[in-house]
């Protein structure tokens, strides 16, 4: 049985490329990236393979949170272009192939948003009650700072109208209060705006935040946050069928499948959720040199409903968070690639790129094929596909969100600009441009963006690992994960060894005989199988393999 792909869940085997408009590349010189500059290279995105482009915030900011404070939601800010550049993009990435989703930054504004600046402007303001005031912080309200480095409280007071505002960010970024009709409406008009603009969905920012109520007077009568949700995808799919939402939710695997929705149904909240235990498990199975962790994230998954699904990555935009984690198990990470205090943020993350954590090629290109294996949607956040660094120089977040590099020059082929006008500094040292770039890697068959084209091209061939039933099985090994996806009578079965030691391992696989065999999806070749349905299969260092199951007939 062959599976048909169908336009509408395009998401279940998608291929999801991340980036910041301003620092991919600079279209008009003037040393900021810009919406000229992406439809320039989005060639480069076409031949990687990328099927869905996922846009950081691009709108008017005041550049508090590296745009996350957003000061208008209907338009595009100057130094990225204009609302017709945006749309020309779109087009042409359509015209590629390529979908485009954006983030949707709405449980806060910036503080100099028109909304709140009449918010805070008289108690009797019309947007007054689109954020949350009290007269005190309450005792009961939302605990966590998620910026404990910069913040020390969650509400901050204004003098203007002597009342507090709930922050859960910065105090820059005043919180919407959802439980109002009318912020829900207008964030409904936010997304078909940008719908009616060509978007394909979005990427929806911090989700349990989003839908928090706690701290709010009388909490307890407001409606049903999930409820909420499952109203904005109804918009979403009355608007366009095969939009989704993409939810940033880092949770437990219980607390996170509630927000898929109905589990008895199709679901009917988010479309997909990141699976943010299973990247930090694997960060763990790295540190160890051990399939275990990362195998026993996958036998814990919960089955997603049938119209949704995990999101798979081993690297975002933010702090690379192991939250998740128990404390010993966050300090193995760290004790092996982040053994520098200033490699960490917040003592929960890692502000480091894959390929400088991991320090090895060949170890590197095993963590993308099995990013590529997994079963979910796989994502990549810029610069993953050449193996760029980090800059530790820039503050937090920041080190990671660096200029992209496309040439071999001291600019990196990003701007023509001197760079102290870019909006963050260049990677410096052995990952830097002259020696981790497009150009070249272009040119080099063995080269890491060779490799991720490679892994692309044969995940998009093999709907067992996005669409099939997955299992993890015992491949005799402690170093070695291998897991199969089945269609029916279709497997493909993923061997990765996470040791620098070569092994050898045995598969057992029901109903083949020494008629069958595995054929290799990442190299030519066949290996043969036993009378007894068994398959000896041999790993070199860091070695990755994908077989298709290859019945005699």
């Amino acid at each position: 049985m062959r599976l048909t792909r169908t336009a509408d869940v395009w998401w279940k085997d998608a291929v999801i490329y991340c980036l910041d408009v301003e620092t991919y590349r600079d279209g008009n010189g003037d040393g900021c990236g810009d919406f000229l500059g992406l439809t320039q290279q989005i060639d480069h995105l076409a031949r990687l393979g990328v099927t869905c482009v996922w846009l950081m915030p691009f709108f008017p900011t005041k550049e508090r949170d590296d745009g996350y404070d957003i000061t208008d939601f209907y338009t595009v800010d100057p130094r990225l272009g204009t609302l017709g550049d945006f749309v020309e993009f779109v087009r042409t990435a359509r015209d590629r192939g390529l979908r485009v989703i954006s983030d949707l930054v709405v449980n806060h504004t910036s503080d100099q948003h028109p909304w709140f600046r009449s918010a805070r402007s008289d108690r009797d303001s019309p947007y007054r009650d689109w954020y949350v005031w009290r007269d005190e912080p309450p005792a009961d309200g939302p605990q966590g700072i998620v910026f404990p480095d910069k913040e020390k409280s969650l509400w901050d007071y204004d003098e203007r109208t002597g009342q507090y505002y709930l922050h859960r960010f910065y105090k820059t970024q005043p919180d919407l209060n959802v439980a109002n009709p009318a912020v829900r409406d207008e964030i409904a008009r936010i997304m078909g705006f940008w719908m009616e603009l060509g978007l394909s969905g979005f990427r929806v920012d911090a989700v349990p935040f989003l839908l928090e109520t706690s701290g709010q007077l009388d909490a307890a009568e407001l409606p049903d946050p999930h409820d909420y949700l499952a109203d904005l995808r109804a918009f979403l799919t009355r608007r366009n069928g095969e939009a989704v939402l993409l939810g940033e939710v880092n949770l437990s695997y219980p607390d996170t499948s509630r927000f898929f929705g109905d589990p008895r149904s199709v679901g009917d909240e988010l479309t997909m959720c990141f699976d943010f235990i299973a990247m930090q498990k694997f960060y763990l199975a790295m540190a160890r040199r051990s399939a275990a962790p990362l195998a026993d994230a996958l036998r814990e998954r919960p089955r997603p409903p049938r119209d949704a699904h995990w999101a798979t990555f081993v690297r975002n935009h933010d702090e690379l968070t192991l939250d998740k984690l128990s404390k010993d198990e966050r300090q193995e990470v760290f004790d092996q690639f982040g053994p520098d205090e200033n490699m960490r943020l917040y003592d929960r993350g890692l502000r480091r790129r894959l390929p400088s954590i991991l320090g090895d090629v060949e170890r590197t290109k095993m963590a993308y094929s099995l990013l590529f294996s997994l079963p979910g949607t796989p994502v990549l956040f810029y610069g993953e596909e050449i193996g760029m660094g980090e800059n530790l120089a820039a503050e937090g977040r920041l080190a990671v969100r660096t200029p992209m590099q496309w040439k071999p020059d001291p600019n990196g082929g990003f701007s023509t600009a001197d760079r102290d006008r870019f909006p963050g500094p260049m990677v410096e040292g052995e990952y830097g441009p002259e020696h981790v770039n497009v150009a070249d890697q272009r040119r080099s068959d063995d080269s890491l963006l060779s490799w991720i084209r490679l892994l692309i091209e044969r995940y998009r061939e093999s709907p067992e690992l996005a669409w099939g039933e997955y299992e993890v099985i015992d491949p005799g090994h402690p170093a070695v994960l291998a897991h199969r996806c089945s269609i029916g009578d279709d497997i493909v079965i993923a061997l990765h060894n996470l040791d620098e030691e070569p092994a050898e391992v045995s598969l057992t696989i029901e109903g083949l005989d020494d008629s069958s065999s595995l054929t290799d999806l990442l190299v030519d070749g066949t290996t043969k199988v036993s009378p007894d349905g068994c398959a000896k299969v041999s790993l070199g260092r860091y070695g990755c393999r994908w077989f298709r199951v290859c019945p005699a007939e």
